[in-house]
């Protein structure tokens, strides 16, 4: 199932933004695109803007000695992408992010690397505190 356009008036259509709880099915997986492909720029700055003056981010020579030989794009930017390419699809009508149990790195990634991303729908529930919304 993908989400489909809204149809707003004759030959007329606008694009959704998320799904709603009743969207979601058990095992449900969705690619989610286009990708993204880092710069070094962006590593570079986000590594600066967040105070993570890791030289594995920042210095190319210290980088080259390293067992990469290059520098590294640092983690958190690489979860700060991979959790905005979702939300167009996934969560783009939630309340709120709640959090999340599991995060894994499974491999480095550098400067112009392309990240793609996906999600498989493992369970879903209504809410407890909030009848009215899912979770």
């Amino acid at each position: 199932m993908s989400v489909q356009a809204q149809t707003v008036a004759p030959q007329r259509f606008r694009a959704s933004y998320g799904r709603y709880l009743e969207d979601f099915t058990v095992g449900d997986i969705y690619e989610h695109r286009p990708g993204r492909t880092i710069t070094d720029t962006d590593n570079i700055q986000f590594s600066l803007m967040t105070m993570n003056f890791h030289p594995m981010h920042c210095d190319a020579a210290f980088a080259a000695k390293s067992e990469f030989g290059r520098p590294l794009v640092n983690s958190g930017l690489t979860l700060a992408i991979v959790l905005g390419m979702t939300v167009n699809d996934v969560s783009g009508k939630a309340i709120a992010n709640l959090g999340w149990k599991e995060i894994k790195l499974t491999a480095p990634v550098f400067p112009g690397d392309t990240l793609y991303a996906e999600s498989e729908v493992l369970e879903k529930r209504e809410s407890k505190s909030r009848p009215t919304q899912g979770s």
